[in-house]
């Protein structure tokens, strides 16, 4: 069972809980909407298709369709086809940017970047070096002396004593 599943068989759960609550009149329609985290009329809604159609009513009939908006396959294939037979070593800007151009591409750099790490056409960049990263406070101050060789007597800050 995947997350997905799993997910809508415990919110199919908590509604017939809420459900039952509101029947006995413990809860108003509002509260039980609040529990399902809906509104008063959307929690209308999914009792009355409880009551059409059942447990089924209440299945997401989004989950298992492919997006409207997905690219077709066979255009992916294209793309990938077009970099491993004539553009092999290219850098994907470079494929991306002629891709727009000579064959009227219309789709974005990450997406494209996205399909060639995952057909393992090309390797993500290695990470950056940690210039500039945020170092940890040292636990006292002159702990992190300047190294610039100067006499200058540096102001201590954070109004902490020296050492």
């Amino acid at each position: 069972m995947n997350r997905t599943t799993w997910l809508q068989d415990r919110r199919m759960d908590k509604f017939c809980d809420v459900l039952s609550r509101w029947k006995a009149r413990e809860l108003s329609a509002q509260e039980a909407g609040e529990l399902l985290g809906c509104s008063e009329r959307q929690f209308r809604r999914y009792r009355r298709r409880y009551e059409e159609e059942g447990l089924q009513g209440l299945f997401d009939k989004r989950l298992g369709k492919a997006s409207a908006r997905r690219v077709p396959i066979d255009r992916v294939n294209w793309m990938l086809w077009e970099y491993r037979t004539r553009y092999t070593g290219w850098t994907i800007k470079h494929f991306h940017e002629h891709m727009q151009k000579q064959h009227n591409f219309r789709r974005s750099y990450t997406w494209v970047k996205t399909q060639l790490h995952t057909a393992r056409l090309v390797s993500p960049a290695p990470r950056r070096g940690a210039h500039r990263r945020k170092r940890p406070r040292k636990p006292c101050i002159g702990m992190m002396l300047h190294q610039d060789g100067s006499r200058f007597a540096w102001p201590l800050r954070d109004n902490r004593a020296p050492i």
